[in-house]
């Protein structure tokens, strides 16, 4: 269904199947809201609010942070705006507040496409397509990147769902996170370094109580399972309900934010999710940074099983 509302975030496209229900907007093609039933997955946000704190946004072309904006690709350097002033980073791509157009829409699936026009910082031309599902399985995003331009591109991938369990406090959460090893990171957020998380506060390979620990953290050397997918998982003590957010094989760093930085309501009230095709800093480090060639597509899959 298509609701077109004087919203702020646009253009309202619902998708549902039984009783899985999902609304995706025209501002940043984000996520807006995910339910099953009357259960609500997602910390979303409403029609006429602004994303908080990314809320569902599509991270592209890059996830995360790039250390002063400035990075250097194939030979030539470039400085992107500030988009993080306090911190003076870049943050989070360019696609956020951009206006998605609708290539397609079924009862339950929508395809949104949006083309990324060459900019000072980042001076290459890119077409992203999302298409998102609910069935029974849950929630599925399939994303594709095509590049438009006769250059060379560098390319990252994220998103940035929070994810919720109705009645249970984050301390109470139960999370698994497949990753060996966490990216240490200086007071800007940026990498310095990275160290192994057996045995640490941060070991959350089998399912454990977050607690009192604060996260912001970015987990690599990921456990893949047989079908070549990665997961984190949230759930309630009592085993009453539980979350998945899984990833294919094209992300290899996931981050898992409590929301401790937030501010009223939304303080320390869900857990940020995000499957990341490569760490933060990936443009000046060059760590698992995905060249796209002209003409290239690239494309990746991931989802939510509630």
């Amino acid at each position: 269904m298509t609701s077109v509302v004087p919203a702020k975030s646009g253009t309202q496209w619902s998708i549902e199947s039984g009783e899985h229900r999902a609304t995706v907007v025209e501002v940043g093609g984000v996520l807006r809201s995910y339910a099953v039933g009357e259960r609500e997955v997602l910390d979303g946000f409403g029609p006429d609010e602004l994303s908080p704190a990314s809320a569902g946004q599509v991270l592209a072309p890059w996830p995360n942070r790039i250390r002063d904006g400035h990075y250097t690709f194939e030979g030539t350097a470039y400085q992107l705006p500030l988009t993080e002033p306090a911190r003076h980073n870049a943050i989070h791509g360019l696609t956020n507040w951009s206006r998605w157009a609708l290539a397609e829409q079924t009862g339950d699936s929508v395809t949104l496409t949006f083309d990324l026009p060459a900019q000072i910082g980042y001076p290459w031309e890119l077409t992203l397509t999302s298409r998102w599902s609910v069935s029974g399985d849950g929630l599925r995003c399939d994303q594709t990147v095509v590049n438009t331009s006769t250059a060379n591109a560098p390319w990252g991938y994220s998103v940035h769902p929070y994810l919720q369990l109705s009645g249970v406090a984050v301390d109470d959460i139960l999370l698994r996170v497949p990753g060996r090893t966490r990216v240490l990171a200086d007071g800007r957020l940026l990498p310095i370094g990275a160290v192994k998380v057996t045995g640490s506060e941060y070991d959350f390979s089998e399912p454990r109580r977050i607690g009192t620990a604060i996260l912001d953290t970015t987990f690599g050397d990921i456990d893949y399972e047989a079908d070549g997918t990665s997961s984190v998982t949230i759930a309630a003590p009592d085993g009453s309900a539980e979350v998945t957010v899984w990833g294919d094989e094209k992300f290899k760093w996931w981050q898992v934010f409590t929301g401790d930085t937030l501010h009223g309501a939304r303080f320390r009230r869900s857990v940020a999710i995000e499957p990341m095709t490569c760490p933060p800093d990936a443009f000046r480090s060059g760590r698992d940074l995905i060249v796209l060639e002209p003409g290239q597509s690239w494309s990746a899959s991931w989802g939510v099983r509630p």
